[in-house]
Formats: structure tokens, sequence, C-alpha cells
């Protein structure tokens, strides 16, 4: 095999071996970017491992502090305020997430698109509060990847109607953890996990023996649905689960159909597994807009990308690759 709520949608349910005695796991957990931020590595020396969970747990507030569109001083809010009336400067760091976004976006035919926020910030999920009709056929217009402008030689950025709002949601925490990942690795760490809510990254093994990771039942938080064990690989789960509310029966969840402005069917979870958090996070958004049929058939077209989606009646889904799963 290549290679998100109450409760992790992701869960790193670690076995709990023990290696030799002059090293040892070390952890931290932390509530940022919304969500529980989590890392755990292995290390002979409590001090710098101290040092180092420090170091990704500074990231991952850096991070939230310049993409967060709720921090009026975050870089993506000067954004949303400058970019609708011209050519904005962005920092390199931006431009290429921007960037990486609209690639994603052009690989799904806009099922994933960082402009779903021109309808998606008039949604209260804690508040139970939607918009209405006309809200929504107004705004909805205002959603679409391409008219966010990008200028390498700036770098700059403007958005070419002045309703649209971006929201990086959708791939800030997988950037997130990719990011953390890499400074493990500079650091020459080999063996540790790293996961932001339901995106996580696993590198290497766990003292010889593979991670592993459970995606949960979407309609019963205290179950699995499926078991993996994994090692050096990323993996990212969307659920209709995560932030919602119910009214008069409907599920009205934070997963949006760019097409529509309206909560995403078809799906109750999707789990992507690949090489990098960043692609795994925007795509398991993506696949849960397309659906089953049509998103399995995207990842299957992808090398080194792996599926699993539990559908609207509870049924579960592999791509190619893991079809083998659905026989044991």
């Amino acid at each position: 095999m290549r290679h998100r709520s109450r409760l992790l949608a992701v869960l790193l349910l670690a076995a709990g071996l023990t290696g030799p005695a002059q090293g040892a796991w070390h952890q931290d957990t932390q509530a940022i970017m919304g969500t529980r931020v989590h890392a755990e590595i292995w290390h002979d020396d409590p001090a710098v491992a101290a040092e180092l969970l420090d170091a990704v747990m500074a990231e991952m507030r850096r991070i939230d502090a310049t993409y967060s569109p709720y921090v009026e001083s975050s870089e993506l809010s000067a954004l949303n305020r400058d970019a609708p009336r011209g050519w904005r400067t962005v920092s390199p760091e931006m431009f290429e997430l921007l960037s990486r976004s609209r690639r994603v976006s052009e690989l799904t035919g806009g099922a994933f698109d960082v402009t779903y926020a021109s309808v998606g910030r008039y949604y209260d999920y804690r508040e139970g509060r939607r918009p209405d009709d006309e809200r929504i056929r107004a705004a909805v217009e205002a959603i679409d990847y391409r008219y966010v402008e990008l200028d390498p030689q700036g770098p700059r950025v403007r958005f070419s109607r002045p309703e649209v709002y971006v929201d990086l949601g959708g791939i800030a925490k997988g950037y997130a953890v990719d990011r953390a990942i890499a400074l493990l690795r500079r650091a020459g760490i080999d063996q540790a996990s790293v996961s932001a809510g339901g995106d996580a990254y696993i590198l290497g093994d766990r003292r010889g023996e593979p991670w592993t990771v459970g995606v949960r039942d979407p309609r019963n938080e205290d179950a699995m649905a499926v078991v993996l064990p994994l090692v050096d690989t990323a993996v990212s789960t969307s659920g209709d689960y995560e932030r919602f509310f119910i009214e008069d029966g409907v599920r009205y969840h934070h997963i949006l159909d760019p097409a529509t402005g309206r909560s995403a069917q078809g799906a109750w979870s999707v789990t992507i597994l690949g090489p990098d958090a960043t692609f795994t996070d925007a795509l398991s958004t993506s696949v849960f807009v397309l659906g089953p049929e049509r998103g399995l058939a995207l990842i299957d077209r992808l090398p080194g990308i792996d599926a699993i989606v539990i559908d609207a009646e509870g049924r579960l889904h592999y791509s190619a690759d893991l079809a083998p799963l659905q026989d044991d």
C-alpha cells in the first residue's frame, strides 16, 4: 500500500511500544488553529525534545496568526480587506500557498476553492445560523478561484470581484503539519507524528512497528470505522461531524460545495493518504465535495494518493490501491 467534532477525526492511536532505554517518546498537545495540535517525537535528550516540541508549537501559532481569517491582524485578513481594491503585495509564503490552492482547484474542476468563503463567512455553526436563500444566491456569484489573480513578479494578489472572500481553512492545517515535520527533519528527527485536527503526518515508524491510525466512525465518536498501519505518510480526514448544526432534520456542515454555497452531500467522511499533508488536506475537502464516484475516480488517477470514503449511507469505499481492504 502506498505509502477531523468533539474528538479527532484522525486519531493517532499509538500502540504504546517502548524502545531502548537511551531514548523515550516526548509529546505535547495544545489548542491552536481552532483545533487540537499534537506532536510526539522520539529523542534521547529530554531537554532537546522539549525545545523541538516548543518549536513545533511556535510554528503552528505563527501559521495561525498569518492565515486565520478570524485574526484581524493576519496577512489573510489584510488580503481580504485590500485585494478587492487592487493589487496587494503578499509574502512569498502566502503567494505559494495561494498558488498551490489554485493548482488543486484546477485539478479538481473547482471542487476545491478558497473563495468558498464568499458564502461560507455567512454561516455560524456554533450559533446554528445559516444565510437565507437570497444571500446564498448573491454570494455564490463571487465563488470562483479564478477571481483570485496572482502576479508572481510582485508577488502580488488582487480579487477581480469586490465580493470575493478567501479562507485557507481547507489547506492551511495540512501546510502547518508539513512545516512542523520539515522542522523536525532538519533537526535530525526520523520518528515522530504531528497532527492538527484531521490532518497528520507520520514520520518514520514507531520503534520498528507501524503507527496505527484510526478513522473515526462519522456517527459514533467512540468507534473507529477503519484502522490503518502507516509509516512515512500524510493522512487527512474531512467529515460532516466536525462543525455542523441540525435544523429541521437537515445537517448543515462546514464543507461547502463551491457550486451551490451549501453543505456538500454524498459523503460523511473522506480520508486521504499521500506524501504531504498540504495536498492531502486539500484533497480530502475536494473528494468530499465531488462525492464517492467522482472523487475516487480522481484519486485513482493520482500516483501515490489513496482514499477511503464513507458515503451518506455509511458505506465504505476505497481507492483502487486500497481495494483489498474491502475484503478484510
